[in-house]
Formats: C-alpha cells, structure tokens, sequence
C-alpha cells in the first residue's frame, strides 16, 4: 500500500452527490485536491503539478500570492519510476497513536474466550446478563471518556491527551488482573473504558490532523488495523484459558503494557500541527509542517489554517450548543447528525455481537473449538483492514461503506440459512464457518468489514467536521457509538437465548442493508481534499471573491 500510484490522472470536477434536503450545497463547489511534494528518500519518482482552482474561489487572499499553474508531467534527469515515500516522515507518529486502538482491540477480545473462566471464579457462572455485563462494563465508561475528550483536546491537544489518557488504562487493568469479586472487575474494566473512550475519539482526530491529504485515508486505516491485531493477540492468548481457569489474570496483565509503550512513545510524537495554529504557537506548526509534509506545503498549509481560523474561530472556545447550530453557519448540527447514525448502524448491524461472544455463538451451531474459529474470524478481520489501507485512498470512502454493507447482509443471510436449513452435519458444520467469515466478504473488491464499515466510519466523520467544532463532534458521535454498543453487548445473549442465534443474525443482516442505503444518499466523497478544503465547501459563510 504504501508504494503509491506514482503517474495519477488529472483530477477532474467532483461530482454533486445527493445530499440531505436541507442540505443542498453540500458538495456543490468543484473541488481539487493539492499534491503535497514527496520525500525522494534517494529514489527517482514522477511528479506533476496541479492545477489550483476551486476551493482557491473561495481564498481570494490565498489565491492571490500563489499563481494557477496547470498540468504539465516532468521527471528527473535519469529518470524512471521508483517508489512514494511520501507517507514515511509522519507514519511512526501515526504508528504510536493507533497504538490505543490496539488496546481498544485487546479488551474487545480479552473477555471472549476466558468469561466462563472469570464467571466461574468469580461466582456468576451460568447467569448471562451479568456475563454480558462483564464484557461490555467498559462501554459505560468509554461513553462518559467519549464525552470528556472534546475539552480535553482543545485544552491540552491530542499528543499530551493521550499520555494522560494511559493512566486510567493501566490502572483498570490492574485492578481487572487482581479482581476478587464481581464488583472488583466492574470497577477495573470501566477505568479501562474511560481510557478507551478518549483514545477513540482522539486517535481519528490525531491521524487526520497530521497525515498528508493524499495520505489521510490510508494512514487513517491504521486505526482499524490497530483494533483488529488487539483482537487477535487476545483471542490467541485467551486459548490457555480453556486448560487453565486462572489464565485470564495473566492476560489482564498483559494489557498494561501497550500502555505503557503509548505513553513513552507519545513522548517523541509531534502534536498536531493544526492545533498548534490554533494556539498561537505558529513556529512550532511551521516546524512540524516542514517535517511531516515537505517544506513547500509550510506557506500553504499556515494560510488555510489561519484563514479558517478567522472565518470560524478557534475550537479552543467552542462549546456543546454549537452543535445544535442551523446547518446555514457551520452545518455542525448535520454533520454531528450523521456521524451519530452512521455509529448507531454501524453497532446494531452487529459486528461487535459476533465478536464479544464468538466463541459461544460458535458452540451453539456446533463448532466445538470455538476459540481457534474466533482467532480465525480475527485473522479474516485483519486481512480486510490491509485491504481497506490499500483502496481507502483509491476507491473512496462511500464505494467501500455501500459495499462493506452488503457484503455484511448477504453474510448474515448465510448465516441464517445454514442454521435453519436441514442438513448433513458436517455440511451444516462448514457452511457456519463459511457463512461468519463471509461476514468479512464484499462485492466486487470489497473482502471484510474491516475494508470498509469499520475505518470509514471513523475517519470521515473527523474529515466532514469543522476545525472548531472537529473534537466535540467527534465525542458526540463516538457517545453515540458506545451507547450502541453497550446494548449489544449487555443483551446479545439475553436475545440469542431466548430467540435463537438466526432471528438475531437476519435483524443484523436487515440493518446492514439499511446501512447501505443511508451511505448510497447521505455520506459524500471526502478523498484527496484537505480538511481545509472540504470546510470552506461546507461553510457557506466562508468568504468568497463576490465579498
């Protein structure tokens, strides 16, 4: 993935994508994207300049000091084509923040396999809603972490938040490891949540804050990526625990160390350079600008900030009724509208049900190593989300939403078919296991959810967001998104008990069709534009060369 396309075409008018009713203008302005100059590293590289229009209609001052160049292809002497490592200065920054969403994985899974264990040890055993409860208490505290990361952002910005932010996360994991009693755990796992719920939201934030434009969807990948490989290293690890009934302390243990590394490595990762603009520390912007982007984009990029900042003001005085705004400001009410349902279909088409209780629902269609087909589920997770690295810049975000959506319902359809159908055994047996990996499949170039309902989600609602209000956004969608994930996790069992796996999964599978609908006629293409740009063409106030 990381070897771009080096020769890409012209960039030709985006085209007007249905928007919301209210919302006609939406994407109405055409709009181009910059090319941000690649680092050669020593390898020779084609390179072309762009022409600048669009967006620069609206930037009288910006368009002013810097002349319309069109398309012309050079390359260098001796040339031939070689590698993009355009994306390699900011990635070891990126690297260390997606870090949370490793731990965000790691307690998805850690519960999995070993919750007979801790209920057993603990005292509940054969009671399932407090099983539930155990598996999805952190949710409670990420939502009230979701909540409180917006001020925290804009007081203390994303790269200080997030070593603060490992505190809780070490400690609920101790206290989870040496857990006596229910409430013990209760306790642990929701100081785990609250560490959770900010790194959520802030990560997002961080990566398409710091990502080069052309860059941003597939280093904002690395998010998905992250929780997917915590979901594996802890349905791995959580294969002792069927032997040992003790193991999962062990595993718990184990969870502060990622913790520990995010916090040293944030260390030497650079803020946000878009933050340090809006509090004033313009060197340092400058400074990490140069660094990450290549010092040609350091003019450009301080004009857009500063230029936004006027018109809009800086988030570090933005306050939660902005949200609820008349979208003909800022569209922040529409905007926050959006990211709020994307979340909340994104959880009832299930994909955290199959993955909190795998290994149980596994059993009840009579897979009796429930703990390798979930650690096999996991690994499909992963293959997907290196797919969505390598389309995420090329396809688009809403091509990869649609088509995640359907290859989700016609999975969940197979599902339901192989369970309710009569039929030999061992057939039953293969079609189950077919049926949940295909969970992970899409249509024509799409293969798991990791590809597309599972980044999309999280890295267009950052992009769509205004520079003021991007952090309280953010932390309203994600509250949205864990209270819907609280209500799987708590009543998944209560319902596959009393229904059956099929009902549930055909609900999962129906939802996931809605979802595809709502992305074909609600979500726009946010791919190659800068977060500058995809502003000022939601912003009908931003001042146009007619004023």
């Amino acid at each position: 993935m990381w070897a771009a396309n080096l020769l890409h075409r012209p960039l030709s008018p985006v085209p007007i994508i249905r928007p919301l009713q209210s919302y006609p203008k939406i994407f109405g302005y055409p709009l181009t994207k910059y090319k941000p100059k690649c680092r050669r590293f020593g390898y020779r590289f084609r390179s072309k300049k762009l022409e600048v229009s669009g967006v620069r209609e609206q930037l009288p001052e910006l368009d002013a000091q810097k002349p319309h160049t069109k398309e012309v292809k050079t390359e260098e002497e001796g040339g031939g084509e070689g590698f993009d490592l355009g994306w390699l200065p900011a990635f070891p920054h990126v690297l260390i923040a997606s870090m949370s969403n490793f731990l965000f994985g790691y307690h998805i899974g850690v519960m999995n396999g070993p919750i007979v264990s801790v209920a057993r040890e603990l005292g509940f055993e054969g009671n399932s809603f407090l099983e539930g409860l155990v598996v999805s208490i952190f949710i409670g505290g990420a939502f009230i972490g979701s909540l409180s990361s917006g001020l925290l952002v804009d007081k203390f910005g994303c790269r200080r938040t997030l070593q603060i932010d490992t505190i809780p996360l070490i400690l609920g994991a101790l206290i989870s490891a040496q857990a006596h009693s229910l409430d013990d755990i209760l306790w642990g796992r929701f100081l785990v949540g609250l560490g959770i719920g900010v790194n959520t939201v802030l990560v997002p934030i961080y990566i398409s804050e710091v990502a080069p434009t052309k860059y941003r969807g597939s280093l904002g990948t690395l998010c998905q990526i992250g929780t997917c490989l915590g979901i594996i290293v802890s349905l791995f690890l959580g294969i002792p625990s069927e032997d040992d009934p003790h193991w999962w302390r062990t595993m718990l243990y184990i969870a502060t160390i990622p913790g520990f590394i995010v916090s040293l490595g944030m260390q030497f990762a650079v803020e946000s350079p878009r933050w340090l603009c809006k509090a004033g520390k313009l060197n340092e912007a400058k400074a990490i600008i140069c660094k990450l982007w290549g010092e040609s984009e350091v003019d450009r990029a301080i004009e857009e900030f500063q230029a936004v900042i006027k018109n809009d003001g800086s988030d570090l005085d933005s306050n939660w009724l902005e949200l609820l705004e008349e979208p003909h400001s800022r569209g922040c009410c529409k905007v926050a509208l959006i990211g709020g349902t994307l979340f909340i279909l994104q959880q009832f088409a299930g994909i955290n049900g199959v993955l909190y209780f795998s290994s149980l629902t596994f059993q009840d269609v009579g897979i009796t190593s429930g703990a390798l087909a979930s650690l096999f589920v996991g690994v499909t997770n992963f293959a997907g989300a290196l797919c969505a690295l390598y389309l995420m810049d090329r396809q688009g975000r809403q091509r990869l939403l649609i088509g995640s959506y359907l290859g989700m319902a016609v999975s969940m359809f197979l599902i339901v078919y192989s369970i309710i159908s009569p039929m030999d055994e061992q057939l039953a047996h293969n079609l189950s296991i077919l049926g949940t990996l295909m969970l992970y499949l899409k249509q024509r170039y799409i293969l798991s959810f990791a590809i597309g309902a599972g980044p999309v989600t999280g890295i267009i609602i950052p992009e769509l967001s205004s520079t003021r209000t991007r952090g309280k956004i953010m932390g309203f969608s994600f509250s949205v998104h864990w209270v819907c994930n609280f209500m799987v996790g708590l009543f998944f069992l209560e319902l596959v008990d009393k229904l059956g796996v099929a009902p549930v999964y055909a609900g999962f599978g129906g939802v996931s069709l809605l979802s595809a609908i709502f992305a074909y006629y609600f979500i726009v293409e946010t791919k190659g534009r800068s977060l500058e740009e995809i502003e000022m063409s939601l912003n009908r106030n931003f001042p146009s060369r007619d004023q």
